[in-house]
């Protein structure tokens, strides 16, 4: 995985840096690990070396070019940005004159574009803050998008309050976790769906109950909750509703990519059709990125309240291993690139 590009005639040569890129759609096999120009700042942009980035299902839609509608945004032949990695956490190396909120040698964790490289450019206003000092860079990674999708789906689209029975359909990946703590700390009586393995793991993180799938089928429990949040999307719709309080709501957030055309998009169409003749809240949504919200889990981080699970880290030289272990779709918690 090594190599090294030159960059465009107009890109200032300066200092180098390790980075991930890919020229092609496709399967873990075209990412390279490659030299690159380290980015230039502006004045109003902070340069971040780049301690760890978390990695999201997300990555994988750039990465493959999939589901096909998306191509609008990914590129229609060929990707529209060559690096990959949204969440990041790092030590700020230099500032733009213009920057004031920062300095070099802050901690920050955020989201960035192409963080899978050394160094990141990012602009001062974007979704970056100070790192928590209790936390590591990889924990710090680990937030953002997990975090703030968990928080949002059991905040603003299941309104969960004290007392309320949530189900949460795939509890122990990389939102599940965040998911499961979140409502928790809502007030909520929790039940989580895993596997045998991560049983133990899901009641740690504070679920009153957990249903180990391979056993039990939780559609058929005859169980009855105020709201279920389905990240693993492996149930259809019905199945899920069948478990709901008449007027229970149910929040799609993901799922696996079904098809290459629309993928996980036909199931939040479905979801839309039939919110319209039932009862019960039905909703699909993907999260906001909103600083607000990401310093409220900071601070929850911060004092304790929220851990970020972490189940592997690979170096960057491993990014493909990496890629595969998280299309598996097991991965328990947040995998974790080392940099």
């Amino acid at each position: 995985m090594t190599g090294r590009v030159h960059p465009p005639a107009s890109t200032p040569i300066g200092v180098s840096m390790r980075a991930i890129r890919y020229y092609r759609f496709g399967s873990s096999d075209v990412l390279q690990l490659q030299d690159v120009e380290r980015p230039v700042i502006t004045d109003d942009q902070i340069l971040v070396r780049v301690r760890a980035v978390a990695l999201n299902p997300l990555d994988l839609y750039y990465l493959h070019g999939l589901p096909y509608v998306g191509r609008v945004q990914f590129g229609l032949i060929r990707p529209k940005a060559n690096g990959l990695g949204l969440d990041l956490a790092g030590t700020i190396e230099s500032v733009g004159r213009n920057v004031t909120r920062y300095q070099p040698g802050d901690e920050v964790f955020g989201t960035g574009s192409q963080a899978l490289a050394e160094y990141v450019s990012i602009g001062q206003d974007a979704l970056v803050l100070h790192k928590p000092a209790s936390l590591t860079f990889e924990q710090a990674a680990g937030i953002p998008i997990a975090a703030l999708t968990a928080l949002q789906a059991v905040r603003d689209k299941a309104h969960v309050r004290p007392g309320h029975k949530v189900l949460i359909n795939g509890a122990a990946g990389g939102v599940g976790t965040f998911t499961v703590q979140l409502a928790k700390a809502l007030g909520a009586e929790v039940t989580g769906v895993c596997s045998t393995a991560n049983v133990g793991m899901v009641a740690s993180l504070g679920a009153d109950h957990v249903i180990d799938y391979t056993e039990r089928d939780f559609t058929r429990s005859g169980q009855r909750y105020d709201a279920l949040v389905d990240i693993a999307g492996n149930r259809a719709v019905s199945e899920c509703r069948r478990v709901l309080a008449a007027d229970g709501v149910l929040v799609g957030v993901g799922g696996a990519s079904k098809g290459r055309w629309i993928g996980p998009m036909g199931r939040s169409i479905t979801m839309l059709v039939i919110a319209r003749f039932v009862s019960q809240r039905v909703t699909f949504f993907m999260a906001q990125l909103s600083k607000e919200d990401l310093t409220l889990l900071r601070d929850m981080a911060e004092t304790g309240k929220l851990t970020p699970m972490i189940d592997r880290t690979y170096p960057l030289s491993q990014v493909r291993q990496a890629v595969r272990y998280l299309e598996t779709r097991h991965a328990r918690g947040k995998v974790i690139i080392t940099i």
